[in-house]
């Protein structure tokens, strides 16, 4: 009977190790039936129906699911052009001649705003604004004037770079929150080239200046709002203004998306392969105009652009005209540029000249 008892929990085994891999199955299917002793049969079923039992399946977890990565920041944006920005960019305005000697001029074209001034004369000047690029060569650099103060007192505390001024004007930019930079001071970032005739042969590197004058400020809101075009608006291919007694004309290129800018009857062009200098945006900003206490050594009296207060303005953008309000109560405050109905008016994303117009 040992001897058959053997066998029979041998061959339960093998009923066991298949029976918990399939189906239950009768007994049979996996071995000859079990003869004999009545013993061996009892033992055979005791093992079958309690020792033999298959382990409950244990529930195996699905893998863990990887948290997703979060989304990518959205890029920082520049309130100077509302397009995407170096964080912290420092502001560099240049002053630059408009006289025919002083064309073409180099690194305007990568200017963020560009304002056209009215100084002595009747001429102009332009007040270049850097934040996004600061190019290697930008000028001819000439001399601040008293409308530069008032422009820039939306800007925080950004760099000044000019060629000198005369005394009561210096004096109010000691006084202002600017950072002066003139060649006396910084004369590794400047250079002069004799191509040209003095005065105007005074070019500045902005990509050297910037390590010389930490205390330049970060950009910040000057009141311009970008987006989409507004509704309405005419079509206006072309528009002439005069900036003191220089005509401007600015004419829009749809094959470029954007505006090229003449003084006179000269397209402005830049850098050695005369590219044309070329606007997002176009604001002409209608402004009062007083004559300061600085004399031009012709005697004629230096003009100062009011941009405090209020007044009508245009925007021309996407060759259309919208017709604006400009209002800036200080001269700390952003200006802020509103539709008749009220809504600001956004700017097509980029580079925007702002024409001071009496």
């Amino acid at each position: 009977m040992a001897g058959s008892a053997v066998v029979a929990v041998q061959r339960v085994r093998v009923v066991r190790a298949l029976a918990c891999d399939r189906p239950w199955r009768d007994v049979a299917e996996y071995g000859a039936p079990v003869r004999g002793n009545p013993a061996v049969r009892a033992l055979v079923g005791l093992v079958l129906v309690g020792a033999v039992g298959c382990a409950p399946s244990v529930p195996v977890p699905p893998p863990a699911t990887a948290p997703a990565p979060p989304a990518p920041p959205a890029p920082l944006l520049s309130p100077l052009t509302g397009l995407p920005s170096e964080p912290g960019a420092r502001v560099f305005a240049v002053k630059i001649d408009n006289t025919t000697e002083a064309r073409p001029w180099d690194g305007v074209e990568f200017a963020d705003v560009v304002y056209v001034e009215p100084v002595e004369g009747g001429l102009t000047r332009l007040l270049a604004v850097f934040a996004s690029q600061l190019p290697g060569s930008v000028g001819p650099v000439r001399s601040a004037r008293e409308t530069d103060m008032g422009v820039l007192g939306a800007y925080g505390r950004p760099a000044l770079v000019f060629s000198g001024a005369a005394p009561p004007v210096m004096d109010e930019i000691v006084a202002a929150p600017l950072v002066p930079a003139v060649p006396r001071e910084f004369p590794a970032a400047f250079r002069r080239d004799d191509r040209r005739p003095a005065p105007v042969n005074v070019y500045v590197d902005l990509a050297d200046l910037r390590g010389r004058v930490p205390e330049a400020g970060p950009v910040q809101d000057i009141g311009l709002r970008f987006g989409p075009a507004p509704d309405g608006g005419a079509p206006a291919p072309e528009r002439t203004v005069r900036v003191g007694s220089t005509a401007v004309t600015v004419t829009w290129s749809a094959p470029d998306d954007a505006w090229t800018i003449a003084t006179g009857e000269e397209i402005a062009v830049a850098g050695p392969d005369r590219r044309p200098v070329r606007a997002d945006t176009v604001v002409v900003q209608r402004v009062g105009v007083v004559e300061s206490s600085v004399r031009d050594s012709a005697g004629s009296a230096s003009p100062i652009a009011l941009t405090v207060g209020a007044g009508d303005a245009e925007v021309l953008r996407d060759g259309r005209s919208f017709p604006a309000r400009w209002s800036r109560p200080a001269v700390g405050d952003p200006t802020r540029l509103t539709a008749p109905d009220g809504r600001e008016v956004p700017l097509h994303p980029g580079r925007t000249w702002v024409l001071l117009v009496a």
